[in-house]
């Protein structure tokens, strides 16, 4: 289906870039630290989203489950994960097929576009600069910018404010469950995209707006309002 909006919210790993191949570096960079064996890239591309603190729960308890309990990640590991990742972040994340015309595509339109990610902004900006996508965006809104990141509205109706836009009027495109309760917690509409880390959860059994394949049909599926 077709939507009209004024703006377009995107989730930023998964979404647009495919960035596991940094995180499992940093992830098994850690894991060396402590002494510990390394993670599988498919393990780390499940554990994805929802900030780096419960990835590295995630890494050390070896489930999903371990973001659940509040209790924060040790200092050692949280530390050394930071470490390695800050010395690998952007070297091989690559934007997902489709990403770099579909933005083009979007601006074309005239739509001001931003990135809501649940990563730490010391490495949100960076990447962005080293994989291209930053002069495309208006507004940025990391995951320690604001007191609660997603699946709580906060970041996108933050954003949305930043753009001079009502919620309602703007389109979030995401690739997880945490992206789509953002965005109707928000009132915004959802576009999901099926390629992303979804943490196991088909997205396709999520009542978004719409599915799409690429970043490039989502522009082509949006009308300027």
């Amino acid at each position: 289906m077709s939507v009209a909006v004024k703006a377009v919210l995107l989730d930023l790993d998964g979404t647009l870039l495919d960035t596991v191949l940094d995180l499992h570096a940093a992830a098994c960079g850690m894991l060396a630290d402590l002494g510990r064996p390394p993670v599988a890239i498919e393990d780390i591309r499940a554990y994805v989203g929802r900030g780096i603190p419960n990835l590295v729960k995630r890494v050390l308890a070896g489930k999903l489950e371990a973001a659940d309990d509040p209790t924060p990640p040790p200092e050692a590991a949280l530390a050394s994960f930071k470490k390695h990742y800050a010395h690998c972040n952007g070297r091989a994340a690559k934007p997902f097929p489709g990403v770099m015309d579909g933005l083009a595509a979007l601006k074309a339109k005239g739509f001001p576009l931003g990135v809501i990610t649940n990563k730490a902004q010391a490495f949100t900006l960076p990447l962005l600069e080293r994989t291209g996508l930053a002069p495309f965006m208006s507004v940025t809104v990391s995951g320690d910018q604001l007191p609660r990141p997603k699946p709580d509205p906060m970041p996108l109706v933050w954003a949305c404010g930043r753009l001079n836009v009502s919620p309602a009027d703007t389109l979030m495109v995401g690739d997880s469950v945490h992206d789509f309760k953002a965005g109707r917690a928000a009132g915004c509409k959802v576009f999901l995209v099926p390629y992303g880390y979804n943490e196991g959860q088909d997205v396709q059994g999520l009542a978004a707006d719409a599915i799409v394949a690429s970043i490039v049909e989502a522009a082509a599926l949006i009308q300027k309002q």
